[in-house]
């Protein structure tokens, strides 16, 4: 059931906020022990607000998932981490929130994540695994892995995501549903518990493009707590979305059709594009030519930033303390290695390194340069198309523990999708297929659009068609 359709029931009557959550509830109780979508909810809360749901307002009685790094007010905000599971309730709730619940919405439910949104496999969450509804051997994906899984397995309507390298796109791709990443400063980051400031940013993953518009236009907008957050109009989202591809330009970069892609992946993208192509728009192949320092760029930078955002989290003013340190510099020492797990510590050594002195010129400073020239490399595309369409990953959804060992071949999956994080433009997955893979049978393949910054329009208007074209095979 897609966000509108279930809207439109509830504005006939045919049901209520209230008998939906209980249906939420009992799919939740019976199906998510296959996926391990859910971190925690709270039915009694949510109903409470059904009970004063506004059915006239745009999501009026819908609840939405919501990922386990966006405080909700007296509900936890885990972040998939030790550090938070044990005593942190939310003494406040995000600007997202705020937006979703003045549209009416009800947030309800917690969902897994990699921890504090590091990985793109949901696997580094401390707190529980999650599976790909398609496939239980496989990941969802990540770091919104639990929002994923659960709109495709129908234990969510919709959900917000995070994604500061690809974390909804990708685990969109992987699951099947489409995940919008919005442009920098066009949704507030207020109430987001930070990964990497200049990167992260919030977005919904739904069953359908339309979902995606009604999400989008509840929760963007300008915000003063928030100084990134831009003070500009927000359009309808919804006014375009069924205008076609008919004249517009759409862009292949020759560098995201390379080596590595796996050959289903590539057919279902191709058999896409050729589909906007027969429905009017003209394909146009491009290069951007710094896309090979993408991935080295984001590693640097995401790291760095990484580890002056969790330099907060010391034992002292909120979640994990040791138990009987030493001293002051004991508890730091013991407090952060108890709660934080290996990949965040990883990306934190990371980060203080290229941050320290002696490194920064030749680290950081070097990689905010190369981040000059990748998103100058999209504002030259822009000037020649509408919009890119490409793959979302590599490959579809690997299985279960497949790069335990190798932490390197999973930050390359992000090699399609972190150059729009850094250059601060929109992107949004599209289902557009299945394939099969490494034993897996019809595994879900995204087609990922990006557009300019703050063309979240277009870009929609480009997913409905794809999606209303859309074909699976086998």
């Amino acid at each position: 059931m897609t966000l509108t359709s279930l809207r439109q029931q509830l504005l006939a009557g045919d049901t209520t906020p209230a008998a939906i959550l209980r249906q939420l509830a009992g799919d939740i109780a019976t199906r998510d022990s296959q996926t391990g979508a859910y971190l925690s909810y709270d039915l009694e809360s949510a109903l409470a607000e059904a009970a004063r749901a506004d059915l006239s307002l745009p999501l009026g009685g819908i609840p939405i998932a919501i990922k386990d790094n966006l405080n909700v007010l007296g509900q936890p905000c885990t972040c998939g981490s030790k550090f938070l599971a044990e005593n942190y309730t939310s003494p406040y709730d995000a600007t997202v929130i705020r937006k979703l619940r003045a549209a009416g919405a009800i947030p309800f439910g917690r969902m897994n994540q990699d921890e504090f949104a590091m990985g793109s496999s949901t696997e580094n969450s401390a707190l529980q695994v999650t599976r790909n509804p398609h496939d239980p051997a496989r990941i969802p994906g990540g770091s919104s892995g639990g929002s994923a899984a659960s709109v495709a397995a129908g234990t969510a309507i919709a959900a917000l995501g995070s994604d500061t390298g690809g974390s909804i796109r990708q685990p969109a791709s992987h699951c099947g549903v489409v995940g919008l990443k919005p442009s920098y400063g066009r949704v507030s980051r207020y109430g987001l518990v930070a990964f990497a400031s200049s990167l992260d940013q919030i977005g919904p993953l739904t069953q359908s493009v339309e979902d995606a518009a009604r999400m989008l236009q509840a929760i963007a907008g300008y915000d003063p707590l928030d100084s990134t957050c831009l003070d500009v109009p927000v359009p309808d989202y919804l006014a375009g979305l069924h205008d076609g591809v008919k004249g517009l330009k759409l862009g292949v970069p020759k560098e995201y059709f390379g080596e590595g892609i796996d050959p289903g992946v590539r057919a279902r993208v191709e058999a896409a594009i050729q589909s906007l192509a027969a429905q009017g728009a003209e394909i146009v192949e491009l290069s951007l030519p710094h896309t090979e320092y993408a991935v080295a760029t984001y590693y640097v930078i995401a790291p760095a930033e990484a580890s002056s955002n969790l330099s907060r989290f010391d034992g002292i003013r909120y979640g994990h303390r040791t138990s009987s340190p030493a001293d002051i510099l004991d508890l730091y020492k013991k407090s952060r290695e108890e709660g934080f797990g290996p990949e965040v510590k990883r990306r934190i050594i990371l980060g203080t390194y290229v941050l320290s002195s002696g490194y920064y010129d030749a680290y950081y400073s070097r990689a905010q340069k190369v981040r000059t020239l990748i998103r100058r490399d999209f504002e030259n595309a822009f000037q020649q198309v509408d919009a890119i369409v490409s793959p979302v990953a590599p490959t579809p959804a690997r299985k279960i523990g497949a790069f335990a060992a190798d932490p390197l071949h999973e930050y390359l999956s992000d090699i399609f999708t972190l150059s729009a994080n850094l250059a601060g433009i929109p992107g949004i997955s599209v289902p557009c297929g299945t394939t099969d893979f490494d034993g897996g049978k019809n595994l879900p393949v995204g087609l990922q659009i990006l557009g300019p910054h703050l063309g979240e329009a277009k870009l929609l208007q480009i997913a409905q068609a794809a999606e209303a074209r859309r074909e699976d095979h086998p």
